[in-house]
Formats: C-alpha cells, sequence, structure tokens
C-alpha cells in the first residue's frame, strides 16, 4: 500500500481532529461487503445492471456519497459571490477545506479522494483554494465559477473510477438538484437575479453532462420533471417569486432523488446520495444564516471613511507649514486607494463619486499642496468628503450610511481636541462648528437617524456636547473639553450599538482606530512625539475595553487576524516611544484595520435565520417520507435517531439566532456548531444505508492491522522538542494550513518556536535556494539539505506534532522562507533577519 502522511498518521497514533460522531466507535477490520448482499451492497439482481469490472464496496459507496456533499458546498460558495457576498462565500470554501482536512478515519473523504486518484486529489485541493483565494477573495466570479467546475468535476470523475459509472451519475443527478436548490437560499436572501444565474447555469451544464442523456434513458418521467423544474426555477427568480422559486427548487431536488434510485445499481446508494443531498441542504441554511450579516459593500463603505481622515490630516498638516509630509500623506493615499477593495466598488456604486474623490479630490489636493494654494487645499478636501459621502451613501442604505458618518465624526472631534490641546483654540472650535452645521444639514442622513433613534441620545449629543465642546474650546476649558469631547464618544459609541450589528459597528470602530493612529502619525511629524505615544495608548486601551464589541467581534471572527491588528497597534505605540517615526507603522496598522473590517463582516450572519430554519423544515418534512427514511431507520436505528437528533437541533439553533433576547443564544447551540453536528451525523447515516454502519469514519482509530504495521513512527528528530521554551525570543504558530504569522522579522542571534496550533503534524523545511547563500541549511528532523527533508519526511521523520514545537535560532541576516512539506501548495512562511 502506497503510504501517504494520513497512513503515516494512523501508524504513529497522532491525533487527528475527529468529526465527533456519536454512537458507534469503531469500524470493521477489512474492508469487506456486508453479509446477505452483492459485493457492492447491493441486491444480487443489481449486479447485473453494473457495468463495473469490480463492484464498490458499501463504505466506498459512503465515501462518493460525501464527496456529493462537498460538491454542493462548492457552488454554495459560488452561489454566494453571485449575490455579492464574496466575502461569505470566501468563507464556506475555507471551512470546506478545513473540514476535508482534517477528516478522519479509515474511509474519509480525504484519504480516499488521495488513494483513488492523486491526480485528482491534488487538482481538487488546488482548485479549493483558488476558488477561494484567486476567485472570491479577489471579487472575480468568472475565476470563481472555472474554479468550482474544475474542483467539482475531481470529485465527479473520482466518484466514476471508485463507485463505477452507474451510481456516479446518480450522484450526478442528485449534484445538479442541489446545486439548481441554492437558489432557495439566494432568493430567501432577497439576491433574486443571483437565484436566476444559479439556476440557468446549473441547467446549462446538466444539459452537457452525461448523466442528461442517461436519465432520459432511464426515466423519461423524471427526466422531463427535472428539467421542467428548472426552467421553473429560473422563470420564478426572474419575477422574484421567492414561494415559487422555493416549490420549484423542491420539485427539481425531489425530481434528482428520485433519478438516482432509477440510475443507481441498489437502493443502498441512491440512499446514501439522497442523505448526502440532505446534509448540503444543511450547509445551504448555513450559507443562508452566514448571509444575513451586513453586506462587504458596508465593509467597503466603511474602509472609504479613513480617507476622509486622511484627507483632513493632509490639510492640518498643510495649514502648519508642513508641506512635504502633507504631499506624503496625500500620495501614500492615493496608492493606497488603487490597491483597495473599495477602489472597484466604488467605481461601480457611483461613477460621480469616484472621479469627484479621485481627480476633483486627490488629484487637486496633491496640486494644491504643491502650488502653496489655501484655496484650493479647502477645495479639494470638500470634494474629497463630498464624492465620498455620495459613493458611501450609493453602497449603502438608510442607517448604514448614518454609522459610518458617527464614525467619521468621532474621528474629526478627536482632530479638534488634538489641535486644542496644541493650543489651536479657535481652530478647534471652528472645526466643530463645522460638524455642528453638517450634522445640521443632515449629512449622509445622520441628523434625522440619531433623531429618530433617540431622541434623548440626539439632545445630548448635539446640544449638550456638540455645542458644548465649541463653547469649551473658545473658553480654553480644559476640564470642559475633557468632559464634552469624551461625550461625544459615548453618545455616539451607544447610536452605533443601538442601531447596527456587532459586525457593523465593529468596521466603523475599525476605521475610527485607524483615524487615531494616523492622527499620531500627524503629531509626530509636528514634533509633539509625547501626545502621539498617548493617542496610540488610549486606542489600544479603548480596544481592550471592547470598542462596541469590536474586541470580541475580531477575535472570534479569525484569532490570528485580531493578533496580527494588536500586533501592528503595538508597533505604533512602540515607534513613538522610542522617537520613530509614526507613520510608517501608522500606514501598517491601517493594513491591519482595514483587513479586520472585511474580516468581521464575513464572519457574521444570523438575520436570515428564520428563513434558514424554514428550509431545514422542509428537510425534516421531506425525510419523514422519504425512501432514505425508512433505509436508514432498518439499517442502523442509533443513526437513524442520531439524524434527526441533529436536525431538530439544528432547526433549534437556527430559529434562536434570529432570537432577539440573550437567553435565547445561551440555551441554543450555535448554528455553526449546529450545522457540523448535522453534517457529522448526516455522514454517519450515509454509511448506514450504504450498508456499511460500522465503517463510518468516527475517529482515527479505524485503522486495519496491515496498515498499522506498515506504517512509519512519526518522528521529530533534532531542536523538536516538547512545548514551547522559555527562552523562544519568538513563535510561530503552526494552524491547520497556515504559518501564523507567515512573515516575522527577527534580530539575528533570536530564536524562534514553531509551535503545532491545530491540524496534522507539520514540518518546517527551509528552502534551499529561498535562505541566504551563506546561511546553514535548517528544517524540522535536523536534515542538511531539502532533499534530505523531503527524503526524510517520506519515511516519517522531521514532523511536529501536537504539543510539540520546532526551535532554531537565526545568525545569518536576510530573508529564510520555509514550508510545510505536508502542505506544501498551501502553507508557507518567511522570517526576515535584520
Amino acid at each position: 500500500m502506497r503510504q501517504t502522511r494520513r497512513a503515516w498518521l494512523k501508524g504513529s497514533g497522532a491525533a487527528i481532529a475527529s468529526l465527533g460522531l456519536a454512537g458507534c466507535s469503531e469500524t470493521t477490520e477489512e474492508k469487506e461487503p456486508e453479509s446477505g448482499s452483492g459485493e457492492d451492497g447491493a441486491s444480487p439482481e443489481s449486479d447485473e445492471e453494473s457495468t463495473d469490472a469490480k463492484p464498490a464496496k458499501p463504505a466506498e459507496t459512503a465515501v462518493a456519497a460525501e464527496w456529493n456533499a462537498m460538491r454542493a458546498r462548492l457552488w454554495d460558495a459560488l452561489a454566494a459571490g453571485e449575490a455579492g457576498e464574496t466575502g461569505a462565500g470566501a468563507a464556506i470554501a475555507s471551512r470546506t477545506f478545513d473540514r476535508f482536512e482534517q477528516a478522519s478515519g479509515e474511509y474519509n473523504a480525504h484519504e480516499m479522494l488521495e488513494e483513488t486518484d492523486e491526480s485528482r486529489y491534488e487538482a481538487f485541493e488546488e482548485a479549493l483554494v483558488e476558488l477561494r483565494t484567486e476567485g472570491l477573495e479577489q471579487n472575480d466570479i468568472a475565476r470563481g465559477r472555472e474554479e468550482a467546475g474544475i474542483a467539482d468535476e475531481q470529485l465527479r470523475g473520482a466518484q466514476q473510477t471508485l463507485v463505477g459509472e452507474p451510481t456516479a451519475q446518480a450522484f450526478d443527478l442528485q449534484a445538479f438538484g442541489t446545486t439548481v436548490a441554492d437558489s432557495v437560499m439566494l432568493a430567501s436572501a432577497g439576491a433574486f437575479d443571483a437565484a436566476e444565474t444559479v439556476a440557468n447555469d446549473a441547467f446549462e451544464r446538466f444539459e452537457g453532462a452525461a448523466v442528461h442523456d442517461a436519465i432520459g434513458e432511464a426515466d423519461s418521467g423524471v427526466y422531463e420533471r427535472f428539467e421542467r423544474a428548472m426552467e421553473s426555477v429560473a422563470t420564478a427568480a426572474g419575477n422574484e417569486d421567492e414561494a415559487s422559486v422555493r416549490s420549484s427548487a423542491s420539485d427539481a431536488l425531489e425530481a434528482a432523488i428520485d433519478g438516482g434510485y432509477a440510475l443507481a445499481p441498489s437502493e443502498s446508494a441512491a440512499g446514501a446520495g439522497q442523505i448526502a443531498a440532505y446534509q448540503a441542504r444543511g450547509w445551504d441554511a448555513a450559507a443562508l444564516a452566514g448571509l444575513g450579516g451586513p453586506s462587504t459593500a458596508f465593509a467597503h463603505a466603511a474602509a472609504l471613511t479613513v480617507y476622509r481622515a486622511r484627507a483632513h490630516d493632509a490639510a492640518w498638516l498643510f495649514e502648519r507649514g508642513k508641506r512635504d509630509a502633507a504631499a506624503r500623506v496625500v500620495e501614500n493615499a492615493f496608492e493606497h486607494f488603487e490597491g483597495a477593495r473599495a477602489h472597484e466598488a466604488l467605481e461601480e456604486a457611483s461613477e460621480d463619486a469616484y472621479h469627484r474623490f479621485e481627480e476633483d479630490g486627490l488629484d487637486a489636493l496633491a496640486t494644491a499642496i504643491e502650488n502653496d494654494d489655501p484655496a484650493g487645499v479647502d477645495t479639494a478636501v470638500d470634494a474629497i468628503d463630498d464624492g465620498l459621502v455620495t459613493g458611501i451613501e450609493a453602497l449603502g442604505t438608510g442607517s448604514e450610511a448614518a454609522l459610518i458618518e458617527a464614525g467619521f465624526f468621532k474621528a474629526r472631534t478627536e482632530d479638534a481636541v488634538e489641535r486644542y490641546r496644541l493650543g489651536e483654540n479657535a481652530v478647534a472650535a471652528e472645526l466643530v462648528r463645522g460638524l455642528f452645521e453638517t450634522f445640521e444639514a443632515n449629512e449622509a442622513d445622520f441628523h434625522e437617524t440619531l433623531e429618530e433613534t433617540d431622541d434623548s441620545l440626539y439632545e445630548t449629543f448635539e446640544e449638550e456636547h456638540l455645542q458644548g465642546l465649541i463653547e469649551a474650546c473658545e473658553n480654553g476649558d480644559d476640564a470642559a473639553v475633557d468632559e464634552h469631547a469624551n461625550g461625544i464618544r459615548e453618545t455616539l459609541l451607544e447610536f452605533e450599538t443601538t442601531v447596527g450589528s456587532p459586525a457593523q459597528v465593529s468596521a466603523v470602530e475599525s476605521g475610527y482606530m485607524a483615524a487615531r493612529v494616523f492622527d499620531a502619525g500627524v503629531l509626530d511629524a509636528l514634533g509633539a512625539s509625547d501626545r502621539a505615544e498617548t493617542v496610540v495608548g488610549e486606542t489600544f486601551e479603548y480596544f481592550e475595553k471592547g470598542a462596541g464589541g469590536f474586541h470580541e467581534a475580531l477575535e472570534d471572527a479569525d484569532h490570528d487576524r485580531y493578533e496580527s491588528f494588536e500586533g501592528a497597534l503595538g508597533d505604533a505605540q512602540a515607534a513613538a516611544g522610542n522617537d520613530e517615526t509614526v507613520g510608517a507603522t501608522a500606514r501598517a496598522f491601517n493594513e491591519q484595520a482595514v483587513a479586520a473590517t472585511y474580516t468581521v463582516v464575513a464572519a457574521a450572519g444570523g438575520s436570515f435565520g428564520a428563513a434558514a430554519a424554514s428550509l431545514m423544515d422542509d428537510v425534516y418534512e421531506t425525510f419523514e417520507g422519504a425512501q432514505a427514511h425508512e433505509l436508514l431507520e432498518e439499517a442502523d436505528q442509533e443513526a437513524y435517531e442520531g439524524f434527526e437528533t441533529a436536525l431538530e437541533e439544528y432547526i433549534a439553533a437556527l430559529e434562536a439566532s434570529d432570537a432577539e433576547s440573550d437567553a435565547a443564544h445561551e440555551t441554543e447551540m450555535g448554528v455553526d456548531e449546529a450545522a457540523e453536528a448535522f453534517a457529522t451525523a448526516a455522514l454517519r447515516a450515509q454509511f448506514a444505508v450504504a450498508g456499511a454502519a460500522d465503517a463510518a469514519p468516527v475517529d482515527g482509530s479505524a485503522d486495519t492491522a496491515e496498515e498499522t504495521e506498515s506504517a512509519p513512527d512519526l518522528q521529530g528528530g533534532p531542536n523538536v522538542v516538547e512545548g514551547v521554551p522559555d527562552d523562544a525570543d519568538h513563535v510561530v504558530e503552526m494552524q491547520a494550513t497556515a504559518y501564523a504569522p507567515e512573515t516575522l522579522t527577527v534580530k539575528q542571534g533570536e530564536t524562534v518556536a514553531w509551535k503545532h496550533a491545530a491540524g496534522e503534524p507539520h514540518t518546517v523545511t527551509a528552502f534551499e535556494d529561498g535562505i541566504p547563500s551563506d546561511a546553514a541549511y535548517w528544517a524540522s528532523g535536523g536534515f542538511d539539505s531539502e532533499d534530505g527533508a523531503r527524503e526524510g519526511w517520506e519515511n516519517g521523520n522531521g514532523a511536529v506534532q501536537s504539543g510539540q514545537s520546532y526551535v532554531h535560532t537565526f545568525e545569518t541576516t536576510g530573508e529564510h522562507e520555509y514550508v510545510c512539506i505536508p502542505h506544501e501548495r498551501f502553507m508557507t512562511g518567511t522570517i526576515v533577519v535584520e
């Protein structure tokens, strides 16, 4: 048997992330069919219909069914992208990859794909990653569609190899049914154009598929029902008729499942595919719940407001005679915008706003600064404000633009306070007076939204604190300035948390914090380095105290991003404290702040929980009368009960996600956890229906004696130690498929420890041509060459496993590039030694 990395894991007894199945805790010792059935787990007469030279084993059929559920998730990710929710789509693709990588047990989707066809396995993993990175994360839907198609084809081809053409065709038809059903998810979210696109795309792909003719020959009635239903879904979506989309998609899926029974060589195979279709619908519900957060357009809009703050920073520096510094601010803002995700979004939302911002604004501001033209500077800043407010309003609706405006008001209030502290009392008062006039003019609908939200809050903000701050600045009253500035902060944060979701508030607060750190850069340029350090310190403290829920939201959404965000903020504070230039670290922090905005928005969801629960109600109702219901109950009572229980708990979690009370969320399982539990229960049910209940991949213990004996133990080697040494200067966490941080800068002579944090065992292997020419080669396992390290891994050496770390001290300056051999396509890193 060819040794794969996963075979080594089994031989070493290394822990693999469990799928957490309840019930059956053992698997069969050999891959043999159940007694009383044909070799493929079907009735004897079904063998005559099969064209396979060697009938599939029941467990293999179950694995092939699991690949169908994964095929559905590919199209879920693309469907979210079609709806403009590329962040949510990328998250679906990422979670699909994680579940695939962490699949455990003898008969799991990952290892079986690798063993069935290694080239398809490699092509599938590459396409799945690029669906996320090159397609959805780059907002390139055409590329995403291409990669989804490639990944889907690899799984479909592997199904044919593993279980034969008849079963593969049955699964193919069922896969088309689940893809069409994505239209329900999109229509429920109001994305009817995307729903129509998805239905038409599925129809077009079906017309060109081999199963098109196969089902026509096997059951013409099913064929006609399926095509008619697909056409009806597209028509209903075009008419924005959600109820008809739902009913027609249900008809299409029912026809596809019926067709699966007509095509498959056995009821057990078709039944496993039907359970996988229910698993796919479970992932649809999770995707729908995930679409409930703020849109990516809101993240774009929130990111744009920082450019407004930067324009005013440039004007501030210009007024203080720092023309070169002002010009650099504009240049940096322009360069950043050219590569920003919000660039294209602004241009598409409002071409007029885009040109006003870039041409009448940034370009004109640079020219005015160069020409020492104060009036031109003022005009250009006004154009930037006007263009970006128009663009923000075009990207958002209603209270969304008002929320972003609230964050901008806080940032400008801070500008006024800093100018007051520098002795510019009159300038500070005039700045606040301008904010008062802007508020009265109802820019971005801020005035009316605040008043309609809470009249008392509105009066406190406008009459008590905004007006009070003007008078305090004019009177030189330090205590009153602090009191009213703090009142504005608190009042507007209360408004944000009242009107916005945690993700929306987080996006606003991220921009506000970026503006504050940029203020520190301005203060540093003006020679007020002590105050610059204080500003960054106060910003850090503000984040640690919660920042309206931003701290928790970011940490929950992506812990690595949270740590990078805090690290960049700490770097800015250190730069100010060490009399270093703050500008560069402020820009680096802004990159993290922008990334945090998109991360939190992409991870948010929940407002479509009721619609998602309704979708799963349909699954429950359909299952009760389905052929798979009887097959599952007869095959394994425990698996049957586990499936129904998981389905009920999933519905409850989705319903709770829409509940307003915190108690509802505390007493129910979270949506993500419930979705995973339901998928796991469905996986177990697929094995039961296929006739291989005991082979369900419970954990990594389902190894045959032969494999255990032939698989080498994984060994670490020199510098692989238990835990993390106390004297390590830096720690890099090895996540399931990434090093965190991916790039780390250290000083010559410092020691780095790579800590195993998640997933399978990893290696830390330097690229021989990616390290300085005078550096000694380094790698976990103590090898003296890259070839040696790769050969060592083939023999099970150089592994860093759970609870361990690899330690290396860097003596040679320059860039050191390295890789994890078993995750080479996805897991690389760089150490920069200074």
